[in-house]
């Protein structure tokens, strides 16, 4: 370091204690990340000189024993880290001795870019669209090549005809009707009772030792199977459909909404009671926010349950509903037909998740 030169003796000194340190310039070597600040050890400030600063000039320490040089504190190696991690910086935009622009912190209330975008979704609305086409494409080039028996999966030009012959028929509406009034009842009745009975069991510790052992021996039980009964109970009527959605859905709707109050953060809840807000308030403003996550992922899961069970029910019993046009197209061997009933399924579950997120949209603003 032969074109480094030592701080000048006019250099600023800063009082610190007993001691003083000189601090010298950066001086300019070629490159603007080029430069060292010397800290030397000066002598005591006037009038702090005592006893204990001459013992210690008298007996050096064991870390100053062997030093020659004073301690230097190079910046190059602090610089040249962060650029590297900001980016090269041309050494010729920089005047020597100051601190960047891209290292230099920014001004209050300038938004900061995100780099990391680790777990951040982005829209991307017609991939899924082009996913399920180019699947069509594939099974109807499949179906006309022969590599696909038509006796296994029909072509789709064949099922969007079948389709167009039901919606000219006028039978569309009447199968769909009678499904959706099905649907709406059963699983209002059994989200609503599984909501409240969740909350219970979340907040109070009573309900929570009576019910959970209860809701853990109805959840595993298959729903299909309690039809008969039902139909026993309730009749081959619709009061038996209604009852076996609501049932279907209300156990899973418990454990999600119960789990959900569980998993909201305690902290928050404390911070109520140490502000001394009222229970209702709590519950209303902290509670039922922190757990409507939770809650409508659980509803997904128990809607998605109400469809297959609507259409078991609809299996038995029934003259109309999309569970009877299948099973009647079943029974005919009629794949065409068959495959307009499932596809007429699946577009009701992508409008239930669609509703669904709307839902999330609204109620969970408040989420980044």
């Amino acid at each position: 370091m032969s074109d480094m030169q030592t701080p000048e003796d006019d250099s600023p000194r800063v009082a610190r204690g007993d001691r003083a340190v000189t601090v010298g310039t950066l001086r300019d070597s070629g490159s603007p990340l080029e430069g060292r600040i010397d800290v030397a050890a000066a002598s005591p400030a006037p009038g702090k000189s005592d006893s204990r600063s001459a013992a210690r000039k008298s007996a050096p320490g064991p870390r100053e024993r062997g030093k020659k040089q004073p301690q230097r504190l190079d910046l190059n190696l602090a610089l040249a880290a962060t650029a590297d991690l900001q980016g090269a910086i041309p050494p010729d935009e920089t005047p020597a001795g100051s601190i960047p622009a891209s290292l230099a912190t920014p001004p209050a209330g300038t938004p900061v870019r995100f780099r990391g975008k680790g777990f951040v979704t982005y829209p991307h609305r017609w991939v899924g669209l082009v996913v399920f086409v180019a699947l069509l494409l594939f099974v109807e080039w499949g179906a006309r090549a022969g590599y696909i028996s038509n006796l296994t999966v029909p072509r789709p030009t064949d099922v969007i005809a079948a389709f167009w012959e039901l919606w000219q028929s006028g039978m569309f509406l009447t199968h769909l009707a009678p499904s959706l009034t099905r649907l709406v009842v059963g699983a209002s009745l059994g989200v609503g009772l599984g909501i409240a009975t969740g909350l219970l069991i979340g907040l109070f510790s009573l309900a929570r030792a009576g019910l959970v052992p209860l809701v853990a021996a109805l959840f595993p039980i298959p729903k299909i199977a309690l039809l008969p009964l039902f139909v026993i109970w309730f009749g081959i009527d619709e009061a038996s459909k209604y009852a076996l959605i609501a049932f279907g859905t209300f156990t899973p709707t418990v454990v999600a909404t119960y789990g959900a109050v569980d998993n909201v953060d305690r902290t928050l809840i404390r911070m109520g009671q140490s502000f001394g807000l009222r229970w209702h308030t709590i519950v209303g403003s902290i509670v039922l926010p922190g757990a409507m996550p939770g809650i409508l992922s659980g509803l997904r899961i128990s809607l998605s349950i109400a469809i297959i069970l609507l259409v078991a029910a609809e299996m038995l019993g029934a003259q109309y509903g999309i569970g009877a046009y299948i099973l009647q197209a079943g029974s005919l061997y009629d794949l065409e037909r068959l495959f307009v009933g499932v596809a007429i399924l699946s577009i009701l579950g992508v409008a239930i998740s669609a509703l669904i997120g709307t839902l999330e949209r609204k109620m969970l603003s408040w989420r980044v």
